[in-house]
């Protein structure tokens, strides 16, 4: 069926199992509930097309054209997405658990509680995308673009965010634990009750975040900006903090014990109530700093 004008066709729980697709056109097609396990849509245009509950596992839909295709419970498990316009597209409940979704542009996509379990999104453009309560366990979101993307109560335990964009993206109540960040933007980002215990955000940029009573426990932050981050309630004991810039940062009511604050910038930052028995503060300027007396 390569380049075949499938246009409008009711396909509704056909059986393409293992068909050639390559470059088809299914515009607006009605694939629902069908088989297309290890079918080959590279290049084919599915974009407006109905892939609800369709069994895609497996399936070649590199350069694919999903534009705003529904794909609601469809199975993409395993399935091969690099590079594929998936804009707009309706994903929420899909199985996507170790699909290869590297460079794909999710820009707006519906991902609300889907599994992307150790699915590959390096490069992926998930900007603006709904990604609240996704399941995105020790998925490879290195150098992904998440610009305000929802990803409240998102799922992210060892994920590798290293350098990606998370600026203005919406993270509160999300787990991280032992997720590595570094060089991650979350400039502006809300963090508020996130769990990052064990996480990596060496040098990442959390200027201006809200991470309110966010759990950082252990978690290594040398280096990192959080100049101006409200940091109030968070539990940032035993954490590394060195050569990290916290300057006018509220850390009111912080738990920093037992942190290495050495080398810190702390010009400013607000410190009433913290708890700073045990930290290391060698190096550390404190000058204006509120809340020591």
């Amino acid at each position: 069926l390569a380049g075949a004008n499938l246009t409008y066709a009711n396909l509704s729980y056909a059986d393409l199992y293992e068909a050639y697709l390559y470059e088809a056109y299914l515009y607006e097609a009605d694939l629902s509930g069908a088989n297309l396990y290890e079918a080959d849509l590279t290049y084919a245009d599915l974009s407006y097309a109905f892939l609800t509950y369709a069994d895609l596992s497996g399936a070649y839909l590199t350069y694919a054209n999903l534009h705003e295709a529904d794909l609601h419970e469809a199975d993409l498990s395993y399935a091969d997405l690099s590079y594929a316009d998936l804009s707009g597209a309706y994903l929420s409940y899909a199985y996507l658990s170790y699909a290869d979704l590297s460079y794909a542009d999710l820009y707006e996509a519906g991902l609300y509680e889907a599994d992307l379990y150790e699915a590959d999104l390096s490069g992926a453009d998930l900007s603006y995308a709904d990604l609240s309560g996704a399941d995105l366990s020790y998925a490879d979101l290195s150098g992904a673009n998440l610009y305000e993307a929802d990803l409240y109560e998102a799922v992210l335990p060892g994920a590798d965010l290293t350098g990606a964009d998370l600026s203005g993206a919406y993270l509160s109540y999300a787990e991280l634990y032992e997720a590595v960040l570094s060089g991650a933007d979350l400039s502006g980002a809300d963090l508020s009750g996130a769990w990052l215990s064990g996480a990596v955000l060496s040098d990442a940029d959390l200027s201006g975040a809200s991470l309110y009573e966010v759990v950082l426990y252990e978690a290594v932050l040398s280096g990192a900006d959080l100049s101006g981050a409200d940091l109030s309630g968070a539990d940032l004991s035993y954490a590394d903090l060195s050569g990290a810039d916290l300057s006018g940062a509220d850390l009111s009511g912080a738990w920093l014990s037992g942190a290495d604050l050495s080398g810190a910038d702390l010009t400013g930052a607000y410190l009433r109530g913290a708890d700073l028995s045990g930290a290391d503060l060698t190096g550390a300027d404190l000058t204006d700093a509120i809340g020591l007396d």
